[in-house]
């Protein structure tokens, strides 16, 4: 039997995470327990509360720049819908906004969103649609230039239609791709989340026209069970 370092002995099971399981409680609808439960036992929510991360978010673009290693020293990044700024944390670091790391080039990180958003140390963030006419203008003045990266993990509102939910998703896509083709530097990339339903096609066509390459990928913190995905599109051609 093992024992624990206070000298304590334990079981084999309680070596092991136990998972947490959360009752039913009055007024609480069933879905809102189980997400609860998967919250509570979630690796990557544990990992972000350890590592200061605003949310699990922040680990999907993590493994989506170890992959595609757009988040360089020095690059000027643009944030769609960032709230709560879990990604704007991510970008901030990988960029070296902050100027840490003696010797590489300063990047620069520039979030937007539509509610007020918690600032984040190294980023810029301000309250804006991307949609109004003037907004690609206001976003190269805040930069002092284009973008080298303009991501988004932006969802539309659910109405609970997986369909009809999967065309909104698509088409703030659509519109977050044509901002990126207003701000976005020649040779810059594109990175925004998608439902998978059937609709991508004309998505996909047009970022293949506008990009050198287009990627479809389902990063390991992305849950098994969502639909979601995200495309990166590189090496934009101006």
């Amino acid at each position: 039997m093992a024992k624990t370092p206070s000298g304590k002995n334990t079981s084999g099971r309680g070596q092991r995470d136990l998972k947490v399981k959360v009752k039913t409680a009055r007024g609480r609808k069933l879905s809102s327990t189980r997400w609860l439960e998967r919250q509570l036992n979630d690796p990557y929510v544990k990992r972000a509360q350890v590592e200061g991360y605003r949310g699990r978010a922040a680990f999907k673009i993590l493994e989506l720049d170890e992959k595609f290693r757009f988040l360089v020293p020095g690059a000027r990044v643009v944030d769609l819908g960032c709230a709560p700024g879990g990604w704007l944390q991510v970008a901030v670091k990988r960029v070296n906004a902050l100027g840490e790391k003696s010797g590489k080039r300063i990047g620069t990180v520039l979030g937007v969103d539509l509610q007020e958003v918690e600032p984040v140390a190294g980023a810029e963030v301000h309250q804006l649609d991307f949609m109004e006419d003037d907004a690609d203008v206001k976003v190269k003045d805040w930069l002092g230039g284009k973008a080298d990266v303009v991501m988004s993990d932006m969802a539309a509102a659910s109405s609970g239609h997986k369909q009809t939910d999967h065309l909104r998703i698509i088409a703030l896509c659509e519109t977050a791709a044509y901002f990126a083709f207003d701000v976005l530097e020649e040779g810059g990339t594109f990175v925004a989340k998608v439902l998978a339903g059937g609709a991508e096609g004309d998505l996909q066509k047009l970022l293949k026209q506008k990009f050198d390459k287009v990627a479809n990928v389902k990063p390991p913190a992305s849950r098994s069970d969502s639909s979601e995905k995200f495309v990166v599109a590189t090496g934009f051609r101006g």
